[in-house]
């Protein structure tokens, strides 16, 4: 009996952790906005069908009126409050606070885009309150057994530069399962976790540099092509939405 209930409460987690899964309720914040809950804010969704997730839907943004609203935001920092140097088991899960800081998790990610073709915005501000953002018109992730690759293409400039589409192609790494081209474990060099390739372009999961520090090369939350190397950004959230 006692097997029994241990086999039924791992089911969930073994479900989601397949390449495929039933879609039901609320998928992303695009079907939250369209059952008539347009404010910005915490809501949850269902992206493998059976269990809730919750997230931060941002339902107005900057940008042309077809980039606008219904944003599922799957990764965001602000304040350096939470720790994204983390373990492989939970950048899958996801973690932090919805309310600031987090990571959605990859299983959802892939859970996500797995059906529907979806678009990415990437924003980003420094500590002198320059906003600038990257679109990119085409987003998704693998499943886990392929290394949660990404896929990203579309690019077009919101003064921000190109830092995401050179991760293309590339399996997602962190310090404890390395999956990079380099000879050496990215995430370890660089203290953060990404699509590495040889190694990045842009680390949005790296150090809490609060600005501009060129004694930590590399290791902060830059996005190279707006601020080089050295400076970590005030703010960067990804976020996502269903392109129909």
């Amino acid at each position: 009996m006692a097997m029994m209930v241990f086999l039924v409460a791992l089911l969930p987690f073994l479900l989601v952790s397949g390449c495929s899964q039933d879609e039901d309720m609320l998928v992303d914040c695009s079907d939250v906005y369209k059952s008539g809950q347009t404010v910005s804010g915490i809501y949850s969704i269902y992206p493998a069908g059976d269990f809730p997730v919750w997230v931060y839907c941002q339902m107005i943004s900057d940008g042309k009126d077809e980039d606008k609203g219904q944003w599922t935001v799957i990764q965001r920092r602000m304040d350096g409050s939470v720790n994204f140097y983390r373990p492989w088991n939970q950048y899958k899960r996801g973690f932090g606070n919805v309310e600031g800081e987090y990571w959605l998790g990859l299983e959802n990610m892939y859970q996500l885009t797995r059906k529907n073709k979806y678009m990415l915005r990437v924003d980003l501000e420094d500590f002198e309150g320059n906003k600038v953002f990257a679109l990119y018109s085409s987003f998704s992730v693998d499943c886990e057994t392929d290394g949660y690759t990404l896929h990203v293409s579309g690019f077009t400039d919101g003064g921000a530069g190109d830092s995401l589409s050179g991760h293309n192609g590339f399996k997602f790494s962190t310090f404890d399962k390395d999956q990079d081209v380099y000879e050496h474990n990215c995430a370890k060099t660089f203290l953060g976790a990404f699509w590495y390739s040889n190694c990045h372009n842009t680390n949005p999961n790296g150090v809490y540099l609060w600005g501009d520090d060129p004694t930590y090369y590399a290791i902060g939350n830059v996005w190279s092509a707006w601020k080089n190397y050295n400076v970590g950004m005030k703010s960067i959230s990804m976020k996502i939405k269903p392109v129909f």
